[in-house]
């Protein structure tokens, strides 16, 4: 007899359906580093899916500091933050990081979905409400869960929906409005400016989860709070260090009370091994870099409108981005996993978008753009993208005149 497990997994048919296709798009094995070509399968592939915005996974200086770290501290911790594993490293880039974000205090967490994880299960209860973008990032939505708080969630940057369901809470429950900062699939950015003043007006705190925005835009890429100058109005800055950052971690930044109170009572921190030496190491390196080559971001930017303005003459449906984030709209499953593994045999690396994280007809290819592109591999992607295009059959102009 089959044993339980095995009977109950035997359900999920989905990846052995797309593998017989022969379009399976996902765990493919990279044999380089993160640059903007990587080796796959032994060949030459232009990267366009990875989130090291600002090109740095690679940077000798960032070596460097984490090699230094691993000489001094060891590979780890061997504990929690809580307990044994706080190392004067972890508490220097807790300063850099509220420094850096305009905050009081700051708390770091092995990773960037425990740091959501673990904030919104500690901060609210079963008394509070949660209001979430429809949109938000996985770890805001399983965060929410372990918190046992009243969920919420509004039309995705319907500010107008967001103030309905504001109206109809009790004007003294506990209410926190999470939002992604850049939204990492449609690549927009949240209307914090509408949210702060509809918090304000219905006594509302919230918290802005930065991971794709950290780098990427506000004052030396400090995030959302400082690209519209909100940073006191905002109560929570959360991001993460394995984007623009070239780490592994995440943080949480605040009013210095708010983030003692996390520090005894996230459990997600309590009883979590704190991040490792050489990954807090490479984070200070990284802070330094982009304090000191603010060029970079300015690079990142000027890649971005570059693709964007050769999608667009070419009547790619980029969605409503307003970042290095840009979605292709396809529009069906099936030829969004053809789209990707044609591209990707034409030597372009891209990530597919399909449901259920989407519905079927809003699939889309995601291309994300780093610094440390160059103009001709910006131009010889789009080329290829477009190309592929034809192949599949996919009528560009019949997409955006129907959207």
């Amino acid at each position: 007899m089959r044993n339980i497990l095995q009977q109950k997994i035997s359900l999920f048919k989905d990846a052995d359906l797309i593998r017989a296709q022969d379009v399976y798009p996902y765990f493919r094995v990279i044999e380089s580093g993160q640059e903007t070509e990587v080796t796959l399968n032994g060949k030459r592939v232009l990267m366009f899916g990875s989130n090291s915005y600002l090109g740095l996974t690679n940077h000798p200086r960032i070596a460097e500091a984490a090699s230094k770290a691993i000489q001094k501290y060891g590979s780890g911790c061997a504990g929690s933050r809580f307990l044994n594993g706080t190392l004067d490293l972890h508490v220097e880039l807790e300063r850099r990081l509220a420094a850096y974000t305009g905050k009081e205090d700051a708390i770091l967490f092995s990773t960037g979905f425990q740091a959501n994880l673990g904030t919104l299960s500690a901060l609210s209860g079963r008394a509070d409400v949660l209001l979430l973008d429809e949109y938000d990032h996985a770890s805001i939505i399983d965060g929410s869960r372990l918190s046992f708080s009243r969920v919420i969630k509004y039309r995705h940057n319907d500010m107008s929906d967001l103030e309905h369901r504001l109206q109809l809470l009790p004007e003294n429950a506990f209410k926190l409005i999470v939002t992604d900062g850049i939204f990492s699939m449609e690549g927009d950015i949240a209307n914090l400016p509408t949210i702060t003043a509809l918090a304000e007006k219905y006594s509302a705190a919230v918290m802005v989860d930065d991971a794709h925005a950290l780098g990427v835009i506000g004052d030396k890429g400090a995030g959302t709070a400082s690209h519209f100058k909100l940073t006191n109005e905002t109560d929570l800055i959360m991001g993460t260090f394995s984007k623009s950052l070239a780490s592994l971690g995440g943080f949480v930044a605040g009013d210095r009370e708010v983030i003692d109170y996390l520090k005894h009572k996230a459990r997600a921190l309590i009883f979590s091994a704190s991040m490792t030496p050489a990954s807090t190491a490479s984070v200070i390196a990284a802070l330094d870099i982009i304090e000191e080559e603010p060029q970079r971001i300015d690079k990142l930017w000027s890649n971005t409108n570059y693709m964007m303005e050769l999608l667009q003459e070419q009547d790619f449906d980029t969605g409503e981005t307003q970042s290095p984030i840009i979605p292709v709209r396809i529009g069906d499953n099936h030829k969004t996993f053809l789209f990707t593994k044609s591209l990707q045999d034409k030597g372009i690396f891209v990530n597919p978008v399909v449901s259920p994280a989407v519905p079927s007809e809003s699939s889309l290819i995601r291309l994300s753009l780093m610094s440390t592109h160059s103009f001709n591999q910006i131009e010889e992607a789009v080329d290829k993208m477009k190309q592929t295009a034809l192949e599949l059959g996919i009528d560009l102009k019949l997409k955006k005149e129907s959207a």
